[in-house]
């Protein structure tokens, strides 16, 4: 590992890299904070992309991407006077202060869940914070997301199940509310899909009871499909049939002969 002194070496460097780029390339001279947004966003899911697949060597590279757009985005506001690097490192360090008091102040935190109850308390005194619990979730986030973010902060101030075995009760309901609303007679797309908001909810909650990121195992899901699916075609291929070409039979046999080839590690 490097040493710190190589550690800020290394940042200068970036910094100087995004002087001479800004200064010197047409499409990064170009660049606005709208335009760079979106490609911010792609950068950030590329990341937990990584992560999920546990690729330490992507993880590195990407933070590296995600880093650049921070540095990007404070050049920017430099060449504007709004804010530089120093700001944007001094404000998230002044906010990390203020919200560890049990590292920086007097209060006490014994383990993990006394610092989560401890941070919703101090966000709400805070400053131009948060005034109301929910308050700080971004509307942007992903609904999947989203959902654990607000069961995590209500949980934080005590609107929460007492044990986890107590969610299932909740998820029980929902699917009966959700299968039984499937078989109205004259049922509706909109109340079909508030049923089935209700039940994605309450799973959520479920997982987060368990300490379970849903949307981690959902994209871990999405990718051990797709290289099982990925194998039905291959080995369609290998037998000369094409997706489209092969019964259901058939591809079930191969969906379960995937399984046994590609998960038995």
């Amino acid at each position: 590992m490097h040493t710190r002194e190589e550690q800020l070496k290394a940042f200068d460097r970036l910094l100087t890299v995004m002087d001479e780029l800004r200064e010197k390339c047409p499409w990064d001279r170009k660049q606005t904070f709208e335009s760079l947004r979106e490609n911010t966003i792609e950068e950030v899911y590329e990341l937990a992309s990584a992560i999920v697949q546990q690729d330490k060597t992507e993880i590195s590279k990407e933070l590296g991407d995600v880093l650049l757009h921070v540095v990007f985005y404070a050049k920017m506001g430099s060449e504007t006077g709004d804010f530089d690097i120093a700001d944007v490192c001094n404000r998230i360090c002044d906010k990390l202060i203020f919200r560890h008091p049990h590292v920086y102040g007097e209060a006490a935190a014994k383990n993990a869940e006394d610092v989560c109850h401890l941070w919703e308390q101090v966000k709400l005194k805070e400053k131009g914070g948060n005034k109301t619990v929910l308050a700080g979730i971004p509307e942007a986030l992903p609904a999947l997301v989203k959902a654990y973010r607000i069961q995590d902060k209500v949980a934080n101030v005590g609107f929460d199940w007492e044990n986890p075995e107590d969610v299932w009760a909740k998820v029980k309901e929902e699917i009966g509310e959700f299968e039984e609303e499937c078989r109205k007679e004259g049922q509706t797309r909109e109340a079909m899909t508030q049923e089935f908001g209700d039940l994605l909810f309450a799973l959520v909650n479920a997982a987060r009871k368990y300490k379970i990121r849903p949307d981690n195992a959902l994209e871990m899901t999405n990718q051990k499909f797709i290289r099982r699916f990925n194998y039905i075609e291959q080995r369609g291929t290998e037998m000369g049939k094409r997706m489209g070409e092969m019964s259901l039979d058939e591809m079930e046999t191969l969906w379960q002969e995937a399984k046994q080839v590609l998960d038995k590690g």
